[in-house]
């Protein structure tokens, strides 16, 4: 398997990285927060499901 920064061939003391120069970048674009994962808004009211909205028949 290749280093995921540079495509080398991974060292056994960094893997996956094929070195710490390698492993360090990785580390600084979790801390930059360069990795991320695309958010969807959505409107809250739309969804929260209507059976756990409060109302007098429901409430204990």
């Amino acid at each position: 398997m290749a280093c995921p920064m540079c495509n080398k061939s991974q060292d056994k003391k960094y893997r996956p990285f094929c070195s710490k120069r390698c492993a360090d970048l990785d580390l600084g674009k979790w801390l930059t927060e360069s990795y991320s994962i695309p958010a969807v808004e959505t409107d809250e009211e739309d969804s929260i499901p209507t059976e756990f909205t409060p109302n007098e028949s429901n409430l204990h």
